[in-house]
């Protein structure tokens, strides 16, 4: 497997992989990364569908991509994706997955025309004193001490950030501005998790620092994600004759470890109560998602609270991943990831407004019409002043296909389920739905005398508890995520978002395909580049936009200098004068 970029290879087809017809496939869980591997195992290695089977433990398919109705509870989406134009991985796979709406184009094709003709951004990115504008005026507010700290952590080698916290790191300088809440709101970072991980988004998202405040930089699905990339990622699949195993789990992948050479041999599978093992040679390969951010998930609904769930359950994937780490240091260590839920838990609600009572205290804040069918928030709302750190959003509507007209679903979800709200006085993960719509509604601004009926009457809310939801950005080192391909395997691969590979994020579709891209290349030797990541941290002018964006569009020359760095500076400035390298500053308006 190797990497490339530009467009050469972006537009060729591999040659069929050696021997590929011989060759089977068992892919463990079915949620992006799985279904992705399986895409490419059918396009770029031309295996055959039969010969592909996915083991997946719940009745569906889709994993933390999710959107459901269920059943006398309501609408329930556990959280949603934001893209950008350079997940390179990602848009290479669904230029070649057709749409189920409309006949003759990708989703890409879909994707695309949607984020032209309706293009994302925010108008209000923060609310305090309920329902107030908290105007942050698209600014950081970094002061050059704050701006410095952010520099160091960019420029300090992964190596030396090895269990590092961002504590570790920032100061109040960083954490009491704008940016920060910008930053941790958006991704979900609290502030004891990685610092490691914290400079791979900055660096993996340089060219977007400028869009950070307003979204300009995101884009969206046209539905929920499981309507709009999961369906019809099983349709093309089952049409290809992939075979769909479900209510199969997973209890043990058992190997063959010698001193050059790892071989999976024996998978254990549970299904219908009684215990089987797949016998495997080297030419059946396995592909195994470890860990999910939504294992343990509990559901409350309008009357019930979701609770918390912080055991490791016998079938998990956790619970797989320590047994599958347990024969070999290479394959990870998952107790880094999952010891601590406290740290790593949040509460996210689908609220479902059922008349038109809520909307109009949506409309002053968003600036915007929930009904129109075009981008509603432009990304997350976060209520500066809540306790729970609440934010909210609300997407192109309806979210899914079969919504009744005339209503919205909101998203929302709170970092801090642990702690009492503002209005209603619990934590949020013992607050019923419609108790979280009341604490929502109270920071919407609607007077508090209509709260309680609005929640109960105009709203049907269903919370979900996730004690995993950010255990990616726990601090780690190298080896606490396995490779993708471990060292010495020669059937066996690691996908998702706890498995690693250089460069990118996780929390991300772009890292779930980019895994399965190359797990399948490298077990099959597909002769075909996988797109690099994209190379904005190695652009001089993203660098530059950025440095300016940071400061809140504040030049070189308006630092607060000494009498000696101020007679440098000038002598510097001085001699580029008439440059090419002063004719870049000035056009980034960096002086």
């Amino acid at each position: 497997m190797y990497y490339s970029n530009g467009n050469y290879e972006a537009f060729a087809r591999p040659q069929k992989p050696q021997n590929v017809d011989c060759k089977s496939a068992y892919l463990i869980g079915s949620g992006l990364a799985s279904l992705s591997a399986a895409c490419f195992l059918v396009r770029d290695g031309q295996m055959a569908g039969k010969n592909i089977h996915i083991l997946e433990s719940a009745d569906h398919a889709g994993g933390a991509l999710d959107g459901d109705q269920m059943t006398n509870v309501g609408y329930v989406m556990r959280g949603g994706r934001e893209m950008d134009n350079h997940f390179e991985c990602m848009w290479d796979l669904f230029r070649s997955i057709p749409s189920i709406e409309t006949e003759g184009v990708s989703i890409l094709d879909e994707y695309y025309w949607l984020n032209k003709k309706d293009p994302n951004y925010s108008l209000c990115r923060a609310t305090i004193n309920r329902g107030q504008d908290a105007g942050t005026q698209n600014k950081f507010g970094l002061s050059d001490k704050g701006a410095m700290e952010i520099m160091k952590l960019f420029m300090t080698p992964d190596e030396q950030l090895a269990n590092v916290k961002m504590t570790e790191i920032f100061d109040d300088e960083v954490f009491k501005t704008n940016f920060w809440m910008y930053w941790r709101t958006m991704f979900a970072f609290k502030d004891d998790q990685s610092a490691l991980e914290m400079k791979r988004y900055m660096q993996r998202y340089i060219h977007h620092i400028g869009g950070l405040p307003d979204f300009t930089a995101l884009r969206f699905t046209k539905y929920n994600q499981y309507e709009s990339m999961v369906l019809p990622m099983i349709k093309y699949l089952e049409e290809h004759g992939v075979q769909f195993h479900y209510n199969t789990k997973v209890m043990n992948v058992l190997f063959d470890i010698q001193k050059s050479k790892k071989l999976a041999k024996t998978i254990v599978v549970e299904c219908g109560g009684k215990t089987e093992n797949i016998d495997l040679t080297e030419d059946d390969l396995v592909f195994y998602t470890n860990g999910s951010n939504v294992e343990n998930s509990t559901y409350g609904s309008q009357t019930k609270a979701t609770g918390i769930d912080k055991e490791i359950h016998e079938g998990g994937t956790f619970s797989l991943w320590r047994k599958i780490a347990a024969q070999d240091p290479s394959f990870g260590r998952p107790d880094k990831f999952c010891m601590d839920t406290e740290d790593s838990n949040w509460v996210s609600a689908t609220v479902n407004t059922l008349d038109e009572k809520i909307l109009p205290y949506i409309k002053k804040i968003c600036k915007r019409d929930p009904l129109s069918g075009k981008v509603v928030t432009g990304g997350i709302v976060t209520v500066e002043d809540s306790s729970w750190l609440l934010s909210w959003t609300i997407n192109r509507q309806p979210q899914f296909r079969n919504q009744p007209k005339g209503q919205v679903l909101v998203w929302l979800y709170g970092m801090f389920s642990d702690k009492p709200g503002d209005f209603i006085k619990k934590a949020m993960r013992d607050c019923t739905g419609m108790e979280i719509c009341e604490e929502w509604l109270y920071h919407l601004g609607v007077p508090e005398d209509q709260i309680e009926e609005l929640a109960k009457n105009s709203a049907n809310t269903v919370p979900v508890m996730m004690p995993f939801a950010s255990a990616y950005f726990q601090p780690r080192e190298e080896g606490d995520r396995p490779n993708v391909v471990p060292e010495g395997s020669v059937n066996f691969a690691f996908i998702g978002n706890f498995a690693e590979t250089p460069r990118d994020t996780v929390f991300t579709t772009e890292y779930s395909i980019r895994t399965a891209m190359e797990a399948v290349y490298t077990l099959l030797n597909i002769d075909r580049g996988v797109p690099e990541v994209w190379g904005s941290v190695y652009d001089i002018r993203d660098l530059l936009d950025a440095t300016v964006a940071l400061r809140d569009g504040k030049k070189i020359t308006d630092m607060k200098l000494g009498f000696i760095e101020k007679i440098v500076l000038n002598s510097v400035l001085k001699k580029i004068d008439n440059t090419e390298v002063s004719k870049l500053l000035k056009k980034h308006q960096v002086i």
